[in-house]
């Protein structure tokens, strides 16, 4: 497998669980990501190699790359190299490219931004899109269910994924609750940190707005499991932390979630299943 490419629009957690599973299975990983990524669950989101150059998760390290060229050196090394590039005009400038090194045989967009944000067939010979906003046979080959539920992880090769409810999955009986959005628009700044047990109530950011600072409260009492960058400018209502109500399971902030995971599990078999056909 290790000639095989695979491009990944987005690198926050959900993606990572994909990243890391291809990389693991002897794929070679290019992600494009956005110039400010906004992930939540920082600790297993390879787009913070944008703001630190690299990012480790769990036992795999990805790497920024300010070239094309960079980038394969750092594929060829056994890692997933990102590029910043928004506009996947990557995907376009290498879908030209004369040199069969660089031809990649699927195009996964796992932004996860609830609508599509540009990816079409023409991006690749076989696409991919990771929960709703796309429909399968029409704008991707596949689409990948993220809903949790009975569904998860199925491939969709024709319609949609489950249509967005709003409402997080429920985790030892809480739902909703353990997401916390803006209150108001301006910078956040942060006055606990992943890991931290807090109190429900408890002042875990401050965005800064106006010359005010607006206290942002946990919901919960809890583990934060994920907070977004200090420094970081929102508008009201964008997500920006997380609380896990399950105060033991300190380790989940450093490991990829069972549900990156069975998402992970069908792209991948999406993947072999075209491999396979002989399309490639």
């Amino acid at each position: 497998m290790t000639n095989h490419m695979i491009l990944v629009r987005g690198g926050g957690d959900i993606a990572t669980g994909t990243i890391y599973k291809l990389v693991k299975s002897g794929f070679r990983v290019l992600i494009l990501e956005t110039e400010n990524p906004s992930a939540i669950r920082r600790n297993v989101a390879f787009c913070e190699a944008v703001y630190e150059g690299e990012k480790e998760v769990e036992d795999m390290v990805c790497y920024r790359a300010t070239s094309l060229e960079q980038a394969k050196e750092i594929m060829e090394k056994g890692h997933p190299a990102l590029l910043v590039d928004p506009m996947a005009k990557t995907a376009e400038f290498l879908r030209e490219h004369p040199d069969p090194a660089w031809k990649y045989i699927a195009l996964v967009d796992a932004i996860l931004a609830k609508k599509n944000l540009g990816t079409s067939r023409r991006l690749a010979d076989f696409t991919i899109a990771l929960g709703p906003g796309f429909r399968a046979g029409e704008d991707v080959d596949v689409v990948i269910e993220t809903m949790r539920g009975h569904r998860l992880g199925r491939i969709i090769k024709e319609g949609t994924a489950l249509a967005n409810t709003g409402t997080p999955g429920v985790i030892a009986g809480v739902g909703k609750e353990r997401v916390i959005h803006a209150p108001a628009a301006g910078v956040l700044k942060n006055v606990k940190k992943i890991t931290d047990v807090v109190e429900k109530g408890e002042t875990i950011a401050v965005i800064e707005t106006n010359g005010e600072e607006i206290q942002v409260p946990a919901t919960i009492t809890g583990l934060l499991r994920g907070l977004i960058r200090d420094g970081y400018p929102v508008t009201k209502g964008f997500k920006i932390a997380d609380i896990d109500p399950r105060k033991e399971e300190y380790e989940n902030c450093f490991t990829i979630s069972d549900k990156a995971r069975c998402i992970a599990g069908g792209v991948l078999e999406a993947i072999l299943e075209h491999l396979s056909t002989g399309k490639e």
